[in-house]
């Protein structure tokens, strides 16, 4: 008999091409939606809009970790949501956390959330790019310091070039 030929495996099929250009979001959806899926999330809607429904100041210092379903008839009383916590506002979380709960199911409008408890993964903040500050031409830098020359105070006189500057650097409207 002869050998049948062996079927290429899914992982050597060229990936589908989508003709046309996609945002990064649709891009990585279905890679993201399978490690979500183990965190217990069904979308990643509640991460992408977190600083949209979590209530402030909880919105900048917290992130959702995992939403966890209990077994049985227990799913009418809602998830459990883990949220990794800034340290400074653990013990205020902790108080608030059915205040962040209703927060929640107000935005999405149904019983999700029953309880809020602090997870035990540490929490990052992404920390903005910093904005580089752009040269100054020198003819600029001179005219500054020949207008706030005329002040006596030295601590005056910094500020106000320091204002100078700042302000020679805006960008026209």
């Amino acid at each position: 008999m002869a050998d049948k030929p062996k079927s290429k495996p899914k992982d050597d099929a060229p990936p589908k091409r989508l003709n046309r250009a996609v945002g990064v979001a649709e891009a990585l959806g279905g890679v993201l939606d399978p490690a979500l899926k183990k965190r217990g999330f069904a979308s990643r809607d509640i991460l992408s809009h977190w600083p949209t429904i979590a209530p402030a100041p909880y919105d900048k210092v917290t992130r959702p970790d995992k939403l966890s379903w209990p077994r049985g008839e227990k799913g009418a009383e809602g998830a459990t949501l883990y949220l990794r916590c800034h340290p400074g506002h653990a013990l205020a979380l902790a108080h608030e956390g059915q205040r962040v709960a209703a927060s929640i199911n107000r935005y999405y409008g149904y019983f999700l959330v029953g309880q809020v408890r602090l997870s035990a993964e540490p929490f990052a903040i992404e920390d903005e790019a910093p904005e580089t500050i752009p040269a100054l031409p020198e003819v600029a830098r001179a005219r500054i310091s020949r207008t706030v020359e005329r002040v006596s105070d030295p601590g005056v006189r910094d500020a106000l070039r320091q204002l100078g500057q700042a302000i020679a650097r805006r960008k026209p409207r």
